[in-house]
This record gives structure tokens, sequence and C-alpha cells, in this order.
């Protein structure tokens, strides 16, 4: 049983200024109503689930006062018996009840042909940077490695393509240039920011980049649906703490790492592509399964 609530939109209306009554409001309203239902009964909701877009942290706030962050969705205990697909969950739980599901990207296809013609086209691309980061520093968060990453990408020179979301012209919002950045590298950053998560992964994959990670929540403790387990085919650890205490150098990690296995790596990105992408909802892949197909299918045996 899929539940049209949009619990992403009704949130993202009341994170800031308003108390925890107002942002409980409508999650209290729909553990009533949904459990009201017939359909209800049969499995105590265990076969229902929704669809959250925004991440786990927004709705887990585990007291009532209105200086703590979100809302309590996921601390009711009717949503505990319900599944929900999220774009970044709690990856500690024991039990696995939010699942995540990638970020949208840039490219919906409308037919299969669309993704094979896009996937041959990324392996011809040549490869004119080393590595790239496409963000923003972030001075006034302690924990953050950005500013060590965009240090040491700068003193690479021409092997490191640097693209800084906060300055002047912001070029980050136009997906064809960000596309364009990632297609020419090898390796993408993709550190941690306000989260683990990061939107920037799924488009560097996208642009037939291998994803460069600094903590293990980023990625591939998350997206268990979604990514395959061996997860050091598709792309490359760098622990944070190694950056932090500056006893690693990115480019010399990166540029060690043979052509062949590069190739191999690539090949593995490109071929993750389908998984990772959204299909034009008007239309259906035909051999491939894509995001959304996957993610019923992991609600679906959730259920079974």
């Amino acid at each position: 049983m899929y539940v049209p609530f949009y619990a992403g939109l009704d949130i993202g209306r009341y994170l800031w200024g308003f108390n925890t009554s107002i942002r409980d409001s409508a999650p209290i309203e729909l553990a009533k109503w949904v459990s009201e239902k017939p359909e209800w009964k049969s499995m105590g909701g265990r076969d229902h689930f929704f669809v959250a877009g925004r991440v786990t942290w927004d709705f887990r706030r585990q007291t009532d006062n209105d200086s703590d962050w979100g809302n309590k969705l996921m601390s009711l205990p009717k949503s505990k018996n319900m599944t929900i697909l999220i774009i970044e969950s709690y990856s500690q739980a024991k039990t696995y009840r939010d699942f995540a599901i990638p970020y949208t990207t840039y490219f919906y296809p409308s037919n299969d042909d669309e993704v094979f013609q896009w996937r041959n086209k990324l392996r011809k691309m040549k490869k004119q940077y080393l590595f790239s980061f496409t963000g923003v520093p972030r001075p006034n968060n302690e924990d953050s490695i950005r500013s060590q990453i965009i240090n040491q990408c700068l003193d690479s020179g021409k092997k490191c393509k640097f693209l800084n979301c906060a300055s002047g012209e912001n070029k980050c919002d136009n997906p064809t240039y960000v596309i364009e950045i990632f297609q020419r590298s090898k390796f993408c950053l993709q550190p941690s920011g306000d989260t683990f998560t990061r939107r920037s992964t799924f488009d560097s994959i996208l642009a037939g980049c291998i994803p460069v990670f600094f903590d293990s929540r980023s990625a591939y403790e998350q997206y268990i649906w979604h990514l395959p387990k061996n997860y050091s085919k598709y792309f490359v650890f760098i622990p944070e703490d190694e950056v932090k205490d500056e006893r690693v150098n990115i480019e010399k990690t990166l540029s060690q790492i043979s052509e062949k296995e590069v190739a191999t790596m690539r090949e593995e990105v490109v071929r993750l592509i389908p998984r990772i992408i959204y299909a034009n909802p008007m239309s259906r892949l035909e051999t491939l399964e894509d995001a959304f197909d996957i993610a019923i299918g992991g609600a679906l045996d959730r259920v079974e």
C-alpha cells in the first residue's frame, strides 16, 4: 500500500520558526487517518510505504523542545511499522525501516536506447582532469574536511578542477556545466556536507566519474538496494581522518591507481547508471531497471 503523504513538502514549511505542535500536526493526523483504514488491519501497516523527500534527520526529533530540529514522524508508533523511502537514511539503525534511495539527477530517459546512447558517449569521453570537486567550503563546521580538499585541489594545478559553488555566478546550478566537468574528470571527490550524503554523488556517476568517498556513511552504507556490495570496484575510499590530519595526499593517492584499474572502475560506474536514474514517468524502460523500479522492488521484498 502506497501512502500518498508528502513528508518532505510538509516539514519543509515548518523547519524554521515554528513550534513542535505545528511541526508534528500533519504526521499525527496521518498516523490516525491511515491506521483507521481497513487496509491497515491486515498487517498493521507493515505492507505500507511512503516517500520522504528529505534526509532522515528532519523526521527524528526525540524531544518536545521547540529548539530541537524537525518533527517526530519517525518516532510515532504507527510510522515505525511502515517502510519509508528517503534520500538519506539512518544507516546505523539496528532495524531498517527507512531506506535511502538516490537523489534525482538531470537525466530522465524515455526509453532504453537513450540510456545506451548516453553510456556509449561516456565511454568515448577523454579525461582532462585527474580529479575534481564541486561544492562550497564549510568554514563553520569543525568536522568538515572541505577546506583541506579544496586546498589540495588548488595545489594540484591543472590536474584538479574546483568549481566553487559559493562565488559570483553560480555555475553549479547549470547542469550542462556541472556534468561536463564530471565527464572530463577521472575521479570526483564526494565529502560529506550538511549531512553524510550528496546529490553530487549521483551526478558524478551519471557522468561516468569515479566517486571518491571519505566517510562510509556517504553512499554504500546508505543505498543498500541501489549500489552493489562490491564497493571497491566502482569507488575509491580515503579515510576522512587522514585528510584532516594531512596524512594523505589526494593527488598522489589517485595517481597511483593504474590506467587499467581506472578503466575497469569507470566501466563499473557507467554500468551503474540505470540503477541511479529515474526514467521519464510518462514512459517505461523495457530491459533496464531504474531507481524507481529498484525502490519499489525493495519495498515489496520487505513486505514479503
